[in-house]
């Protein structure tokens, strides 16, 4: 005989009722607490930076609309001789910026092409996106395209690399405006393949290193880790040029004073006191233009020196200051410049015009407490 097993479906029903449903694309998992944290944070970010940016077009708009007014009033108040003169006068002026800026333009293009063939040699090495969330790798691609900026208004720009360019970070930087027309190396790859047979040549800079960087040799090419963590990951870019065996050194800040409460410099900050060393060959006048006074401490220049250090003192107040950026819809990276707002709006003019100042690509391709160098004291 066979036996045969009756099943009571309507209790099946009811259990398998009970069960969680399977996680699906109509029926996603449920977030945890800290993942919503995270998205409702982004969304008031957003929230806040959509609110900025309609009330910079707003300020602008007003601004125009004053200007306007009072052009119009003051055409009203002369003879109509007078009014042609003006018309005529202002037109020339126009015509006259315009030239000088496209002059520089073309300048700042030769110079960086002029790099590209003998310049000194410095990669930003992008592989760290998987140590970063989706805001600091926003925060870097920022910070990159100030680098490009300064590189462009250097008196000797460098040759400057960006390796690892894909993925999300890769996603970032062709969000910058201009970024396809860069006069800039982009790879893929790794700083390996970008320089093949070159691993002799290759320096990573970084704070743990115990080699004490005293010039820059132009043979050697000088790499500076791409990451952006608020110092969650200490250590890693020594870790990564030992794993590899390539030489490491380490900027000689502490020669000349310590840095204060935060002992981080950006991506930004480590290339310009590169470039300005290019220019100066002098390590304190670097640091002093470059680093802000609230980031040292520590002995200053005595004697007559302290005359130089007040000097450098003022200048290194024009600092970007990564956190107070607007990011929002291509515009230009706003800068907090507390001496100097002539450079700051000079500055900000040039990388509006990212997209205007380069044509090709020759690849063979503000300051936050964000992660890219650590000082040793």
């Amino acid at each position: 005989m066979t036996e045969t097993t009756v099943v009571n479906e309507p209790a099946a029903a009811t259990a398998a009722a009970d069960e969680d449903p399977p996680a699906t694309s109509a029926n996603p998992p449920a977030m945890s607490k800290s993942a919503m944290k995270r998205l409702l944070k982004q969304q008031r970010l957003e929230a806040k930076k959509a609110e900025r940016k309609a009330l910079e077009k707003e300020r602008r708009r007003q601004d125009l609309e004053r200007r306007r007014r009072e052009w119009d009033e003051k055409l009203a108040g002369v003879p109509e001789e007078d009014r042609a003169r003006l018309v005529a006068s202002r037109k020339e002026g126009r015509r006259e910026r315009m030239e000088k800026r496209a002059e520089e333009r073309g300048k700042r293009a030769a110079r960086l092409r002029k790099a590209a063939q003998q310049g000194q040699k410095i990669v930003l090495d992008l592989e760290f996106a998987d140590l970063m969330k989706p805001g600091e790798m926003q925060s870097l691609a920022h910070q990159i395209m100030y680098c490009y900026a300064v590189n462009g208004r250097s008196e000797i720009p460098a040759h400057l690399y960006l390796t690892g360019c894909k993925g999300e970070i890769g996603a970032q930087l062709l969000r910058l405006p201009g970024y396809d027309k860069w006069i800039i190396e982009k790879e893929d790859g790794s700083y390996f393949e970008a320089f093949q047979n070159q691993k002799e040549n290759l320096v990573y800079l970084t704070a743990d290193a115990e080699v004490v960087l005293e010039e820059l040799d132009p043979v050697k090419i000088y790499i500076i880790g791409g990451l952006v963590d608020r110092n969650r990951w200490k250590g890693v870019t020594m870790k990564k040029a030992n794993e590899q065996g390539i030489q490491s050194a380490r900027l000689p800040i502490a020669n000349y004073f310590k840095l204060a409460s935060s002992q981080i410099l950006t991506v930004n900050q480590v290339v310009e006191i590169l470039l300005k060393f290019l220019e100066t060959k002098d390590w304190k006048t670097a640091f002093f233009k470059v680093i802000p006074r609230r980031k040292r401490r520590g002995t200053e220049p005595e004697g007559n020196a302290c005359l130089d250090a007040a000097k450098l003192e003022r200048e290194s107040n024009g600092q970007f200051e990564e956190e107070k950026i607007d990011d929002g819809g291509g515009e230009a990276v706003k800068k907090q410049r507390t001496d100097e707002a002539n450079d700051s709006e000079v500055l900000t003019v040039e990388i509006k015009e990212a997209a205007e100042v380069h044509s090709g690509n020759l690849s063979t391709n503000p300051n936050s407490d964000d992660v890219c160098y650590l000082s040793c004291d």
